[in-house]
């Protein structure tokens, strides 16, 4: 098994996660265009590309949902999708394994993540994720979906609160992968 920076540096309360590509320049551009430009089209070369890269690590995780890193419903409306979900459902179908995009909510907007450093990343998302009530209890495992993994941030706190919440095991799946802290 191959370990990125941060991994190898930091403790995460999530079992272990993967991403297709490194986060350079074109990736960068790439992720860009389907935030900012709804280019949705480029998230199904990407989910076609992790499902065969990832689909034998993915199935011995055994998780029963893949969950969509939240965005808040201002952000939501302003782009008019969430990038996650839509890779999500996309992943779903290679995989077969269900969407659950209200198990995690967004309680509270956030400044966007690109523009702090590790230790603001972290800050900036305290309090930001809940479990919905009465959920999480009877989930045993999940992957959590989203685009970009930087230094952890995002998926160490909605990690945090599906485990507090009674999931046991939590692992994460992004297109992309940043250099860490």
């Amino acid at each position: 098994m191959e370990y990125c920076y941060d991994c190898t540096r930091h403790p995460h309360s999530f079992e272990c996660g993967m991403a297709l590509l490194n986060y350079n320049a074109a990736a960068r551009a790439s992720m860009a265009a389907v935030k900012y430009n709804n280019r949705r089209e480029y998230l199904d070369f990407y989910a076609a590309a992790m499902g065969a890269r990832m689909t034998g690590r993915v199935r011995s995780w055994k998780a029963q949902v893949l969950v969509p890193v939240p965005i808040h419903p201002a952000r939501r409306r302003k782009r008019g999708f969430n990038q996650a979900q839509e890779l999500a459902r996309r992943l779903s179908g290679i995989w077969g394994i269900p969407v659950d995009s209200r198990l995690l909510v967004r309680t509270r907007k956030t400044a966007p993540q690109r523009d702090l450093d590790p230790a603001q990343r972290l800050k900036n998302l305290q309090e930001a994720f809940a479990v919905a009530p009465g959920r999480g209890a009877d989930v045993e495992s999940v992957i959590l979906v989203d685009d970009i993994y930087t230094t952890g941030s995002t998926v160490e706190a909605c990690t945090r609160v599906l485990k507090a919440a009674g999931v046991r095991r939590v692992y994460f799946v992004a297109v992309c992968i940043g250099k860490g802290r």
